[in-house]
């Protein structure tokens, strides 16, 4: 005789309130990953001058974070797929306050042991990349919690709205790093601000407590209780009233490489990558190709002002996009945002030097057509997968982003290192893979954004 499962999902247990409690415990989740993950840029100059690194050692230390980073995200995506969204969210939150609370000690570590110090910090920092995968597991849980609460297609068209306010925990968070730089630093140096920078976790895991498991997930981890307890007559009744395979038995790290889930992870994994060697060349990298004499010559200070207007101009894509998407489809979107992206920052680089009104304004532009698509990506990146993948498949495609940024700095290194010009590194590393990024979207599954999936 077969025994009852110890799980037991009741779908009405989720409630409207709780899908709002969750998008704003995802939003401030989001917005203090991205502080603690901005902020090591922010501080790397006086991090590396206080630890006696040169401007090389500075940059490899960075290239090897990037790396962890990459790593990082991608092992959390079949772990969300195997305990839960919810637990994901908190391990990820925890994850990046331990990390900010060990940057902090970098100093002593070093003062003990120079070499083992760096290899500390290396450690230390990739541990961050739970931060970043923040963005991929909010996308898998929420997309989910949505499908639940916006079934009907009035609501169902304005998922992605709602989205892209979450995702624009990013410009949000890139200001308070700044903030927190400019009160903090001269009180208490780098440390100082790293310690702070875990201090916001605390509130979210307690927060954490009142997430909800999300419908989708609940009803895969009863269906392969039941599975594994041998009633299989019983979970093939429940995968089809909720329309899930019960058939796929394989790891969610294999699924991802088949049937369905193969083209979406890699379609939009592939222009996920080619579209972060310009989100390096002209976001992360902006101010250097703005201010040198072989770019757009800008004068520093200016180009501080751009980079300003530009968290703004993140801000306002990033509810664009997720408006645009929730009418023509996030795939088309996305696809018509970085094409037009690669139109302004071609304009922008053969604009006449010392133009500052059209610079900016051409900067601005690019950087709305790219950033803001990514509030519609993620969010597509969760419809494009089955429940079963759903996490692994959208923390390839993030850490995707992660190897893109490793390409994109090997490559505008060896194009200065063999004398070329800023112009010559947007061109070539900015602007002709963020076209092609555009182009290889139209290559995924189209998705109809009042359709609302199930499994």
């Amino acid at each position: 005789m077969s025994t009852a499962p110890t799980f037991q999902f009741v779908e009405s247990d989720v409630m409207p309130k709780d899908v709002r409690l969750a998008t704003w415990i995802c939003f401030f989740a989001w917005t203090f990953a991205v502080y603690d993950f901005v902020l090591f840029g922010n501080l790397l100059p006086k991090l590396a001058a206080d630890l006696g690194m040169s401007t090389a050692q500075s940059t490899g230390i960075n290239t090897w974070v990037t790396a962890g980073t990459a790593l990082v995200a991608f092992a959390i995506g079949p772990i969300v797929d195997r305990i839960g969204r919810r637990k994901g969210i908190l391990i990820a939150v925890a994850g990046a306050a331990v990390a900010s609370l060990l940057t902090a000690t970098v100093g002593w570590v070093v003062g003990i042991a120079a070499g083992l110090g760096l290899v500390f910090l290396v450690l230390v920092r990739s541990l961050a990349g739970l931060g970043y995968a923040e963005q991929a597991i909010n996308a898998a849980y929420l997309s989910e919690m949505f499908a639940h609460s916006h079934s009907d297609p009035a609501r169902a068209r304005r998922r992605g709205l709602i989205y892209s306010l979450v995702q624009s925990g990013w410009p949000v968070g890139s200001v308070l790093a700044a903030g927190s730089v400019y009160l903090l630093f001269p009180i208490g140096g780098w440390a100082l601000c790293f310690a702070v920078a875990a201090v916001p976790a605390v509130f979210i895991v307690i927060a954490g407590r009142w997430l909800k498991e999300s419908p989708q997930f609940g009803h895969r981890h009863q269906i392969d209780k039941m599975m594994k307890d041998g009633r299989v007559e019983e979970a093939r009744q429940l995968g089809n009233k909720y329309g899930i395979d019960v058939s796929e038995k394989a790891s969610p790290l294999i699924s991802v490489f088949r049937g369905e889930s193969l083209r979406s992870t890699l379609t939009i994994g592939g222009a996920f990558l080619l579209n972060w060697l310009g989100v390096l060349a002209f976001s992360i990298l902006g101010t250097s190709l703005l201010s040198a004499p072989d770019g757009k010559n800008v004068p520093f200070n200016n180009a501080l002002l751009i980079l300003i207007i530009s968290n703004a101009t993140a801000f306002a894509g990033y509810l664009f996009h997720g408006w645009l998407g929730d009418r023509i489809g996030r795939r088309n979107a996305i696809g018509i945002g970085w094409i037009l992206c690669a139109v302004s920052f071609f304009s922008m680089l053969q604009a006449p030097n010392g133009n500052f009104p059209l610079i900016i304004g051409l900067y601005s532009a690019g950087l709305f057509f790219l950033i803001g698509p990514f509030s519609a990506l993620l969010f597509f990146t969760g419809e494009s997968f089955p429940v079963h993948t759903r996490a692994t498949g959208s923390s390839i495609i993030n850490a995707s982003g992660q190897v893109g940024a490793i390409i994109g700095g090997l490559l505008i290194t060896a194009t200065l290192a063999a004398g070329g010009s800023w112009i010559n590194v947007g061109l070539w590393w900015g602007v002709i893979p963020i076209l092609a990024s555009g182009l290889l979207i139209f290559a995924a599954r189209n998705v109809d954004p009042s359709k609302v999936r199930k499994d």
